[in-house]
């Protein structure tokens, strides 16, 4: 099968490393790609939202599958061009990816599908939560517990684009659970645990996120399955009543309160870092598995889970998340993978033949092991044997989780 994947961030690189093991595969492709998956893929500088290129490159190769990686191509119809020339996808229609494109319309689709979610208030009132309404790269969310809050929130609300979304604050543990779909099933993955804050103890601006982990010790399979049978396939029936079915990985955000879960939001697309926490428990073939979903039907098509936990650790530019850094030296990544993690390549860039930094999240460090607080210990070892000066990481990734563990 030749394959082409498009994105150049993490997630895209953990999906490559996992696409690069299966059997099936014969010709790997990117687009853009990254220093990171230039090592398992052949890399073409073709913007990952220019529709027409990736439609002339994906037919130049020949490609049997289009795996797209970031939310932004989704929701502006990338995977539309490509479908309607014929070629199979991974990935939602622009009218079904609007259940991230737009935090109001997945409002409307929860409300049709019966899908327990975060009540709307009618005007802004601490305590609650301001989301922007489009997308906003995992930064348009502002918690608001308190009058000070919710001013300061007010402010950065206006910097969003478009409509503010008004919701109640819920309280309770959060988890990711990533599923593949197919337009009517799902096969859930393990489920995640990111961090969005930029500072240890939950603290600072949201980020795109500066690491995750999974499984999650307080959700079992059998609420695993409650989930997916409460939230996820209530969704997609909703979304292929519309018209609209939903071929991809559908994302949902939920919290766990003392009334029972919530979704706070629903993604079209991998999480990252979720996914680089996530893959490394894959038990099968992912690339099978993606090919099942985007020709329709997953029925025969199982994903099995490794017995072990796995934690990513973001290395960051120590301006992140209001500036990035470019062109400095990244070192140390040989003896960080000599201790066994794997390095996902984020932000990074060759020049002059070295690696080095190009953006605000520059590499996830992931690891795994028998339990959270070994894959947690491994994690940080390994992140300890990379050196860019000035880049900053959170302390407490998996912390909480491998203390209760």
């Amino acid at each position: 099968m030749r394959v082409l994947l498009v994105g150049s961030g993490g997630r895209e690189h953990a999906l490559a490393w996992r696409l690069a093991a299966s059997k099936e595969l014969d010709e790997l492709h990117a687009a853009p790609g990254n220093p990171g998956i230039a090592s398992l893929a052949t890399c073409h500088p073709v913007a990952a939202g220019d529709g027409d290129g990736l439609l002339g490159l994906a037919r130049s190769l020949e490609v049997d599958l289009v795996v797209v990686g970031p939310e932004a191509p989704l929701v502006h119809g990338v995977a539309d061009a490509l479908r309607h020339a014929g070629i199979p996808v991974f990935g939602p229609s622009a009218a079904a990816a609007r259940i991230e494109g737009s935090k109001l319309f997945a409002k409307a689709v929860m409300a049709a599908a019966d899908v327990p979610t975060a009540a709307v208030l009618p005007e802004p009132r601490a305590p609650c939560v301001l989301k922007a309404d489009g997308l906003a790269a995992g930064k348009g969310v502002v918690v608001c517990r308190t009058d000070a809050e919710l001013a300061a929130g007010l402010e950065v609300a206006r910097g969003f684009d478009g409509s503010v979304l008004v919701e109640e604050l819920l309280e309770g543990p959060e988890v990711s659970v990533l599923a593949v779909c197919d337009g009517r099933d799902a096969l859930a993955l393990a489920p995640a645990r990111d961090f969005k804050r930029a500072y240890d103890g939950d603290t600072g601006p949201n980020t795109g996120g500066m690491g995750s982990f999974a499984p999650v010790p307080d959700v079992d399979d059998v609420l695993l399955d409650a989930l997916l049978e409460r939230c996820v396939r209530p969704t997609l029936a909703e979304l292929a009543r519309r018209g609209t079915p939903f071929l991809g990985t559908l994302f949902a955000g939920l919290i766990l309160t003392a009334d029972g879960p919530r979704v706070l939001e629903f993604n079209c697309r991998f999480g990252d870092p979720e996914t680089q926490s996530v893959l490394p428990l894959v038990d099968g073939d992912l690339l099978v598995a993606l090919a099942a979903a985007a020709g329709g039907s997953l029925a025969g098509t199982t994903l099995g889970r490794l017995p072990a936990s796995a934690v990513t650790v973001v290395l960051a530019a120590g301006g992140y998340p209001e500036r990035s850094d470019v062109g400095t030296p990244i070192e140390g990544l040989e003896d960080a993978q000599g201790d066994g993690a794997l390095v996902f390549h984020a932000g990074t860039a060759r020049k002059d033949g070295r690696l080095v930094t190009n953006g605000g999240r520059l590499l996830g460090v992931t690891a795994t092991g028998a339990d959270l607080d070994e894959a947690r210990t491994r994690a940080y070892a390994a992140a300890d044997r990379i050196r860019i000066a000035g880049a900053r990481r959170r302390e407490d990734i998996a912390l909480e989780a491998a203390a209760r563990r």
